[in-house]
């Protein structure tokens, strides 16, 4: 019985355990021998989104683009780029969209301040509301009574 016990108890750990290691998509052969400039690539390959996944990054992705992006950050490493030309390489070859975190500049400064903007007129539309209700003066009585006719529904 205890046997059996541990045994289940393992096994649950190993299915859970499973979840918890991420899936790496890099391919043995797109590595770089070098251990300092295959850190730099993966590092990039995380804040580049797969263009056909469009939730993951590179660096996850099993995609053959996601791939093809991987080898190519890894080629422009090897000719020398810094992290920041291999960024703006893929960048202006691919488009913005592939950031994973966009940058933020005049052509998206809409994306990023609308929610904000919004909030602030939904507060202000609720303040001002809010004020012009209080503000409202009380029935009088002859209003009532002709409130109170129309909710009865006599005429």
């Amino acid at each position: 019985m205890r046997q059996a016990l541990q045994a289940i108890c393992l096994a649950a750990a190993l299915v859970l355990s499973v979840g918890v290691v991420p899936a790496l998509a890099v391919r043995p052969d797109e590595m770089l021998s070098n251990p300092a400039l295959e850190a730099r690539a993966r590092v990039l390959s995380r804040e580049l989104r797969c263009l056909v996944c469009q939730n993951e990054s590179i660096d996850d992705s099993n995609a053959d683009l996601a791939h093809d992006l991987r080898v190519l950050v890894r080629d422009r490493i090897k000719r020398g780029d810094t992290d920041q030309q291999a960024l703006a390489y893929i960048v202006a070859r691919y488009g913005e969209f592939v950031l994973l975190k966009p940058r933020f500049d005049l052509r998206n400064a809409a994306l990023w301040g609308t929610p904000i903007v919004l909030l602030l007129a939904g507060g202000l539309f609720m303040l001002f509301g809010a004020r012009r209700r209080a503000a409202s003066p009380p029935l009088s009585s002859e209003e009532k009574k002709e409130l109170d006719t129309i909710l009865s529904g006599r005429d």
